[in-house]
C-alpha cells in the first residue's frame, strides 16, 4: 500500500520589512492622524502678542501602578505630589493670579478628590489623563475605550465639571485614541507634536472638529529631572539649565506671537529646589508684556473661534 505524503501547511508570507512596504502602506499609517491647518489669531484676547499654557501632569502613584509595580519608595515619591507638590504650585499660581490645567488620571482623582476639588475651586482645569496611567498603544480599542469614558465620568463626579480635553498617558497615542476621543465629543487633546501652535487634526485625511494643543519633551519637566534607580536613569540638566531652555521657548513664542506651552509635574517641580523655575517663568512672561495667560481648553475655544 502506498504512503500519502503528508500535505504541508502553507507558510504564511514573512512581514515585510518597512523599507518592502508598497506606498499605499506607509502613506496610510502616516495619514492616519495628521496635522491640518495651523490656527494662530492674528491677534490674542485683549491685544495680547503671545498665549501661555501651563500644565500639570498629576500622575501621583500611577507611575509605578500603572506596570504593576509595588514599591512603596516610588510609590511615596508619586505621593509627595499630593502633599507638597499639587499645594506648593497652587500657592505660586495664585500669588500671580495665573490659571492652569491639571491632566489628572482617575486613579490619582478617586485616591485625591479633595486635590482636585480645590483645583477646580481656584479657577484651574482639570482634564483627562487616563485611568491608571496606562499605555494605550498596548491595550485593546475596546478597553482603551472603556477606561477613557470611565476616565472622563469619575473626573465629572469628583469636581462637578465635565473635562473637555485629553492628555494621553507618558503622550501614547494609539490608531483608536483619536476616533474615541471624537467620540466623546471632547473638544481638544494635548499629547502630539506637529506644531508650536495649536491646529486641526485630520483622521485619514478628512477633519475631526478636535484641536492639538500640541506638546514637547523639550517643554517637559520629566524629560530633565526624572530618576529611576534600578533603570540606570539619572537626571543629567541643573534646575538653572531647564530654567534656560523654557525660558528660550517662551521668548520665541512672545516673538512671533504664537503659544508658549510647558508641562510640569507636581512630584518632579513640586521641589523647593526646582518651584522657582515655574515661578520665573511666570515673572518673565509678565515682565515681556502682552502675554495672556489661560487653561487649554480656554486657548482651544479661542482659536477656534478666532482662525
Amino acid at each position: 500500500m502506498a504512503v500519502r505524503p503528508v500535505p504541508s501547511v502553507p507558510t504564511p508570507p514573512a512581514e515585510l520589512e518597512p523599507w518592502q512596504w508598497p506606498e499605499a502602506q506607509w502613506r496610510a499609517i502616516v495619514d492616519h492622524v495628521r496635522a491640518g491647518r495651523a490656527l494662530r489669531p492674528s491677534v490674542w484676547p485683549n491685544g495680547a502678542r503671545c498665549a501661555v499654557a501651563l500644565s500639570f501632569d498629576s500622575d501621583h502613584e500611577t507611575n509605578e501602578l500603572r506596570d504593576g509595580g509595588k514599591s512603596f519608595g516610588r510609590m511615596s515619591q508619586g505621593q509627595y505630589g499630593n502633599r507638597q507638590g499639587v499645594p506648593r504650585i497652587l500657592t505660586m499660581l495664585k500669588k500671580y493670579d495665573v490659571p492652569a490645567s491639571f491632566y489628572v488620571p482617575a486613579v490619582v482623582a478617586t485616591l485625591y478628590p479633595d486635590e482636585q476639588r480645590r483645583v477646580v475651586a481656584e479657577g484651574h482645569e482639570v482634564a483627562i489623563h487616563g485611568w491608571i496611567h496606562e499605555r494605550n498603544s498596548i491595550l485593546p480599542a475596546a478597553d482603551e475605550r472603556d477606561l477613557q469614558m470611565r476616565a472622563a465620568d469619575v473626573l465629572e463626579k469628583v469636581t462637578g465639571v465635565r473635562p473637555v480635553g485629553i492628555r494621553t498617558p507618558s503622550w501614547d497615542f494609539s490608531p483608536n485614541t483619536l476616533a474615541i476621543t471624537r467620540e466623546m465629543g471632547l473638544l481638544y487633546d494635548s499629547s502630539l507634536m506637529a506644531d508650536v501652535d495649536c491646529y486641526e487634526l485630520l483622521m485619514d485625511g478628512e477633519e475631526t472638529g478636535i484641536v492639538e494643543l500640541p506638546v514637547e519633551w523639550i517643554r517637559d519637566d520629566a524629560v530633565y529631572f526624572s530618576m529611576l534607580r534600578f533603570g540606570g536613569l539619572r537626571p543629567y540638566t541643573p534646575p538653572e539649565g531647564v530654567f534656560d531652555i523654557f525660558r528660550r521657548e517662551l521668548e520665541a513664542a512672545h516673538a512671533e506671537g504664537g503659544l508658549f506651552q510647558l508641562t510640569m509635574h507636581p512630584h518632579i517641580t513640586g521641589y523647593r529646589s526646582r518651584i522657582w523655575i515655574l515661578e520665573e517663568i511666570i515673572r518673565h512672561a509678565q515682565a515681556l508684556g502682552g502675554v495672556w495667560f489661560a487653561t487649554h481648553a480656554d486657548i482651544v475655544r479661542y482659536v477656534k473661534k478666532a482662525c
